[in-house]
């Protein structure tokens, strides 16, 4: 009888995995005990058969209950939203008690709530049982008997079998994520150690002309043809806490990415994936900035690549927790304004795509790699395209040249840039006024330093400095009274400067 019970057990789970595509996902020989599942779209068949009887429905029940908890220990495991459980039980004899009503459908109570029938295979219900469940599956309920004598050799083989495929999924999954070894991921991490150590001895890593001079994103000099500075500013950080963060995120990502794709394609996926964040940030951002966001991006759509060519092993394994820390990177960047999120979304579709340009080892779809290439570059060009002629249409553009060239002291430059900026439409024509009203002071050109400022004062009353700059020039003509009205209003916007207040009580203490 104990022959008859664990052939029917293994000979149905062997007829599961052989004839309808269901995985193994856990076998303990000891308990003699197997868990195998088939999802089917959204929905996941899970089976539990053991080899075990149970002589009151109480104990029945317990195991029942603690096979629920089981299933939802497995979770990471079983890819269905919608989880049935079907408990299949092989015994010599029933409970003694009355229990048949364990066998009605059970549900648990909650959000997706998992379901489960139970099922008690004994010597006198064999046949029954067993049609009950492949009926409720849909499946073909005909199974070979076999003589005792064969039935001995047919469980061994069974076993063999699926212990077989269980061996080979397990391979297969190890085989997916250790492909390759993360060497250039150290390499990378060491790169922008070395490069952050340097541009602190150069000058400081948050001093913004010695970024500039080091190669950060600077789209004036970009547009005058300095493209090299897309791939540059990739490996310079702005801070010790910029590049604490993003090191940290190459050394996890990075690791991966390495060990799934390998490093040639690794470093393929990294350097177009920061070629594409660096181009995005280019296209919609006229901040000065560097760091590996747009590439660490790119790895997270190389993540995500592979969840769509291995949608079960990546929910299996990481696809919650990689979507989770994804969606709050992403948050993160629209919520915080020093953030560049353009870069983190362009790096991010760069990343995917760029992925599905190499693809995955031992995959080839040469359509959809072709198709890939293209989109990338006419990514690519797009935003170069629409970069230039954004950047050149906009007067914030024309005021980062402008606070560059003052720091130069290229005054006639600022004058130059400033008109030119001041042809373009925008919101900032006080602020380019302002700028080039400056720069009239120091070329010693007072008159049209003058129209400028009361220019910038009609747009914008609120700017103290071009006040202040005012009653300096009006005094300096011998216009008291105006110079005393101009520095009144400055004294009123900043009334705790020292530079106004000294400025005022000299012309309050003037004879008019």
């Amino acid at each position: 009888m104990y022959l008859d019970e664990q052939f029917s057990m293994y000979q149905l789970a062997h007829h599961l995995v052989t004839k309808h595509q269901f995985e193994v996902l856990y076998i303990n020989n000891k308990e003699e005990e197997i868990w195998l599942e088939q999802n089917v779209k959204r929905n996941s068949n899970v089976i539990r058969l053991i080899h075990k009887g149970f002589d009151w429905k109480n104990h029945l029940r317990n195991d029942i209950a603690i096979t629920f908890q089981r299933c939802k220990a497995l979770s990471k495991v079983i890819t269905g939203k919608f989880i049935t459980i079907h408990n299949v039980y092989f015994s010599s004899h029933p409970p003694v008690d009355d229990w048949e009503f364990l066998k009605k459908p059970m549900q648990l109570k909650e959000k997706n709530a998992t379901k489960m029938n139970v099922y008690y295979i004994t010597n006198e219900n064999t046949q029954e049982e067993k049609s009950r469940l492949l009926s409720s599956l849909e499946m073909d309920s005909t199974l070979e008997g076999k003589s005792s004598e064969e039935k001995e050799t047919a469980v061994l083989i069974y076993k063999k079998a699926l212990e077989d495929a269980l061996f080979a999924k397990k391979k297969e999954v190890d085989n997916l994520f250790f492909y390759g070894k993360p060497f250039l991921t150290y390499l990378l991490l060491a790169i922008n150690i070395i490069l952050f150590i340097w541009l602190e001895v150069r000058g400081g890593s948050e001093d913004i002309h010695n970024l500039i001079a080091s190669g950060a994103k600077y789209n004036p000099a970009i547009i005058e043809g300095e493209w090299w500075r897309i791939i540059s500013s990739m490996f310079l950080h702005i801070g010790v806490l910029h590049l604490m963060m993003n090191m940290l995120a190459v050394y996890y990502l990075g690791s991966t990415v390495e060990r799934i794709y390998g490093s040639a394609r690794f470093l393929f996926i990294y350097f177009l994936a920061g070629i594409g964040g660096g181009l995005a940030s280019f296209a919609f951002s006229y901040n000065i900035s560097a760091g590996a966001s747009g590439a660490l991006f790119g790895l997270f759509g190389a993540l995500l690549f592979f969840g769509v060519i291995y949608k079960k092993v990546f929910f299996q394994t990481m696809g919650r927790g990689v979507l989770i820390i994804l969606a709050i990177n992403i948050v993160f960047g629209f919520l915080v304004p020093q953030v560049d999120y353009s870069a983190h979304l362009g790096g991010l579709a760069a990343g995917f795509i760029a992925s599905a340009i190499i693809h995955l080892p031992h995959k080839k779809k040469i359509a959809l790699q072709l198709s890939a290439l293209v989109i990338y570059f006419l990514l690519l060009s797009g935003l170069v395209a629409f970069g230039i002629q954004h950047n050149e249409t906009s007067q914030e553009y024309y005021l980062m040249q402008i606070d560059e060239l003052l720091q130069r002291e290229k005054y006639q430059e600022v004058v130059e840039v400033a008109t030119e900026g001041l042809a373009k439409e925008g919101e900032l024509e006080a602020n380019l006024l302002f700028q080039r009203s400056y720069a009239y002071i120091q070329l010693d050109r007072s008159e049209e330093a003058e129209k400028d400022l009361e220019q910038t004062i009609e747009i914008d009353n609120s700017l103290s400095e071009a006040h202040y700059n005012l009653a300096v020039l009006y005094a300096n003509k011998g216009d008291l009274t105006k110079a005393r009205e101009a520095i009144e209003r400055a004294s009123q916007l900043k009334p705790k400067d020292e530079n106004i207040k000294s400025l005022y009580d000299q012309l309050m203490e003037q004879s008019p």
